[in-house]
């Protein structure tokens, strides 16, 4: 027969004697990998080198006389400037001469390339710390930055020496870039003003010479003759521009005009039927009279506003849309069938024919006065033309040295314009390069020796060990539920009653041995006390040889 399995029973639900119970059964797997862990967390704790962290400080020493008096010639303050510092403190060729000076990470080296122990020691070992604290001092209302060198080895001599090391290099690297700085802005700006003096020597021999070569033939008139022309010149354009405008107004009545002839043509047979186009209507004629209305007041308004002015394009616009409305009037009247009986003789068309032919005088009169304008500008204009000539004549005719002249004392205004800008510059940078040289200037000073570390940074063995306890205990506690899961056998009463549901008469205990069990806990309590016997020699032992080669 096939074997079946047998029917799944749900684990009944433990309680706190339970897991008495289960401890007191498996204590020796809680025990055994806790002190385990604790063992090897002990031994990797104290077989883990020391490192030790040997940090100063140094500040920013703000300049002695204040920049209102000593203008600054270095870019930026010193502590913009800190870090272009530390990239050359802490390039491939500084980090190797301290290496080499030191005899740092021989094992590393070793082991590793050269430049993995350069990137190591620069971004892990070599600690720059700027120090923000409400209790930073204040000068001239800036605030003085400090920053904190540090620097971790196995060695804590060596540690405080290459800080040290590190804290001077700093400060000498400020001196010297800030030296080499102000030094070559002070040679520049000098070079400068110098070209500048010799640039000004020069226009002045020239200016000199000039004035001996040309005593007594300088005239005086030129000024004059150049405020003339200018004067002319706009008169003229002014004439042109009101030629212009009185052309456009003369297109303006000549167009108004025609309109008005026309109008007049179709009004001389007051009887019978029109023999051309029918006879204008009541709205056509009034729309006539408004664009003749706007027309008028455009040539008003011309004659006081440019042609960009508000009210100028404004009225362009209604014009515009007169003109168009007109035309419309003009398609609808045409689309009419015209009337065949004759219209009767009427006052109003007498009127206004009366009308039309006293506009027509009116315009052609009012053309006439534009004509008459027009020939007047033009003889201004004409006779400004010839006193314009007559000017520029005068000015071509004056010795060319005259311009040469005005061009030298132009050029000669501007280099000592120029010299002088320079020269102020440069003993401005000279003063502040003489405040460097006396150690005067903005500085790095050290507040706080490189310490002697007297205890470790690195490793942190209460953590670690305490790490190692609670890893062992989580894996003890682990197996013990690992192997509680696996056994399926009846522990006690309550199982017994919870998984067979029949009534406890009575029970037998396990009768075993007396001295196979005394000789088993004999060899359990052995292998226990070696066990531990072990671990605590081991441990002792990490220790002892810890403390025995510490430096």
């Amino acid at each position: 027969m096939t074997p079946q399995d047998g029917p799944s029973v749900t684990r009944r639900a433990m309680d706190v004697e339970d897991y008495i119970d289960v401890l007191r059964r498996h204590k020796s797997w809680i025990f055994g990998p806790t002190f385990a862990s604790v063992v090897i967390a002990t031994v990797v704790a104290f077989l883990w080198p020391d490192t030790y962290l040997s940090t100063g400080v140094v500040r920013v020493v703000p300049p002695k006389v204040p920049e209102t008096y000593v203008q600054n010639n270095v870019s930026g303050d010193l502590a913009g400037r800190f870090n272009s510092m530390l990239q050359g403190v802490l390039n491939k060729q500084h980090l190797q001469a301290i290496i080499t000076e030191f005899d740092l990470y021989k094992k590393e080296l070793k082991r590793m390339p050269m430049e993995d122990v350069f990137e190591n020691m620069r971004n892990k070992d070599i600690k720059i710390i700027p120090i923000n604290t409400a209790g930073q001092q204040q000068v001239n209302g800036r605030t003085v930055p400090a920053f904190q060198i540090g620097f971790q080895y196995y060695d804590r001599h060596i540690a405080q020496k290459v800080a040290q090391k590190i804290m001077a290099d700093l400060i000498n690297e400020n001196t010297k870039e800030v030296t080499q700085s102000t030094t070559q802005t002070t040679e520049f700006l000098q070079n400068k003003r110098d070209e500048a003096k010799k640039q000004l020597d020069n226009l002045e021999a020239r200016l000199s010479e000039f004035r001996l070569r040309n005593v007594g033939k300088m005239p005086e008139e030129e000024q004059r003759n150049f405020n003339q022309l200018t004067l002319l010149q706009t008169s003229i354009l002014n004439l042109s521009q009101g030629m212009s405008r009185i052309n456009q107004e003369k297109l303006v009545y000549e167009s108004r005009l025609k309109v008005l002839k026309d109008e007049l043509s179709q009004l001389k047979d007051p009887v019978g039927p029109p023999p051309g186009p029918p006879a204008k209507s009541e709205r056509l004629i009034e729309k006539e009279r408004e664009i003749g209305f706007l027309e008028a007041q455009l040539i008003a308004i011309r004659e006081r506003y440019k042609e960009t002015h508000p009210d100028v394009q404004s009225l362009i616009t209604k014009l515009a849309t007169a003109r168009k409305q007109r035309e419309d009037i003009v398609k609808e009247d045409a689309g009419r069938k015209p009337e065949v009986a004759p219209r009767p003789v009427d006052a109003e068309l007498i009127r206004a024919q009366r009308d039309h032919e006293a506009g027509i005088k009116q315009i052609q009169a009012l053309l006439d006065a534009k004509d008459m304008e027009m020939k007047d500008l033009q003889r201004q204009s004409a006779s400004l033309s010839g006193e314009l000539k007559t000017i520029q004549g005068r000015l071509q005719g004056l010795p060319v040295g005259l311009k040469e002249y005005e061009e030298l004392l132009r050029e000669r205004d501007l280099s000592r314009k120029e010299y002088e800008e320079r020269e102020k510059k440069a003993a401005a940078s000279d003063m502040f390069t003489a405040l460097i040289n006396n150690n005067q200037g903005e500085t790095l000073e050290q507040i706080e020796l490189a310490s002697l570390p007297e205890t470790p940074t690195e490793p942190k063995r209460p953590i670690i060990i305490l790490a190692g306890f609670g890893v062992g205990l989580i894996l003890g506690i682990f197996m013990v539920g690992a192997r509680e899961v696996k056994d399926t056998s009846l522990k006690n009463l309550k199982d017994v009653r919870a998984y067979t549901q029949l009534p406890i008469l009575g029970s037998i205990p396990l009768l075993e041995n007396d001295l196979i069990v005394k000789r088993r806990r004999r060899l359990a309590g052995l292998a226990w006390a070696t066990a531990c016997l072990v671990g605590v020699i081991v441990m002792t032992s990490s220790v002892a040889y810890y403390y025995a080669t510490r430096v």
